[in-house]
């Protein structure tokens, strides 16, 4: 619309309404100025918009090097276990935290959400695999849980008035690592 020269707008104008009032040649400059700002807004949101959405998607690079961290973070660790040795809970606890870990290790490039952890249907408490795949990602990697019982980490509380614990709290470790593929 800013191209359009001011007679051909005013032809067009008297066409509709005859008695209307001539618009001065100000108007036109001004209506320009107001388009072509608009455009450069428009313009400017649209490579903006670009740059967000490739920003919310993972790349394999990025998702490889998130992994392999976040598989040398939690080589190692521990964790207290639930004091009445029930181990449902492992398989979500664990994906949740491998999932954590990777968005994390992403780098400034990487988004803040769209990892996955899925665990395997043959999962056991002592030992898992999870497939970690992210939005936008081709890739997936295959992180390998192996979980120990460490008696000397385990947690005894105080007993009460004295009398000694009835309750342990089991101390575990574990060993991760990664590979490329799907478990």
């Amino acid at each position: 619309m800013g191209f359009v020269k001011a007679d051909r707008v005013r032809r067009w104008r008297e066409s509709f309404n005859p008695s209307a009032p001539e618009l001065p040649d100000s108007a036109f400059v001004v209506a320009r100025v107001a388009l072509f700002a608009m455009a450069g807004i428009g313009v400017f949101s649209a490579f903006q918009f670009m740059a967000v959405v490739a920003d919310a998607e993972w790349s394999d690079d990025e998702l490889a090097s998130a992994v392999s961290q976040a598989a040398k973070e939690l080589n190692g660790t521990s964790r207290f276990g639930d004091i009445y040795g029930d181990d449902s809970g492992f398989d979500e606890e664990f994906a949740t935290m491998i999932e954590d870990e990777v968005v994390e290790n992403g780098g400034g490039g990487a988004p803040q959400s769209g990892a996955n952890a899925g665990a395997a249907a043959s999962n056991q408490p002592s030992g898992a695999d999870y497939t970690v795949t992210a939005a936008g990602a081709d890739a997936s990697f295959c992180v390998h849980v192996v979980r120990t019982r460490s008696k000397e980490g385990d947690y005894e509380p105080p007993g009460i008035a004295g009398n000694p614990s009835t309750v342990t709290v089991p101390n575990y470790d574990f060993a991760v690592t990664s590979r490329t593929g799907a478990c």
